[in-house]
């Protein structure tokens, strides 16, 4: 898959999208997705993931886990649970340059009876307005772009290579 070009939304927000079909159905990928601090048994180029804390009252919203990559610590807060349709997350401990970035999971079930689900990855960045933010923006894009292809063929892997 091809780097698309990077899609402005609102606010001066940029974002780019990745998706995949899997098959299986969309309650069994919500399950590994949702199992928050599970990330580094199916994500390759996760060294280490786990929950800090939960959210308010125990629930998911708020939640928040480490993600270690190599020698970077990096916090992850979910601010949508869904299920089994979107769980979305705000990433934090990247480079201050990069004033927010925020990954979103959608699962749309295809096919008879859901026996296959195309899974979409959606990242955006805010970096602020000039050119040097601009050019930023767009390698932290495709820094994401290349990320997010590694989660769905890691994801995609962990559910179609599993037999009960």
């Amino acid at each position: 898959m091809k780097p698309g070009p990077a899609m402005v939304l609102d606010g001066g927000v940029a974002g780019i999208s990745r998706s995949r079909t899997i098959t299986a159905e969309p309650q069994a990928i919500w399950d590994i997705l949702a199992d928050f601090g599970a990330l580094s048994s199916w994500a390759g180029g996760v060294d280490h993931s786990c929950v800090l804390n939960h959210g308010p009252a125990g629930g998911p919203v708020g939640t928040t886990r480490r993600v270690q990559v190599g020698g970077n610590a990096l916090v992850e807060r979910i601010t949508e649970f869904e299920p089994p349709t979107r769980l979305a997350y705000d990433i934090e401990g990247l480079p201050p340059r990069l004033r927010k970035v925020a990954n979103c999971w959608t699962l749309r079930p295809r096919g008879p009876a859901g026996a296959a689900t195309v899974v979409s990855l959606t990242s955006t960045v805010e970096v602020g307005d000039g050119k040097p933010a601009r050019m930023a923006e767009w390698v932290a894009l495709r820094v994401l772009a290349k990320q997010s292809e590694a989660m769905l063929a890691g994801l995609a892997h962990r559910l179609e290579n599993t037999h009960v």
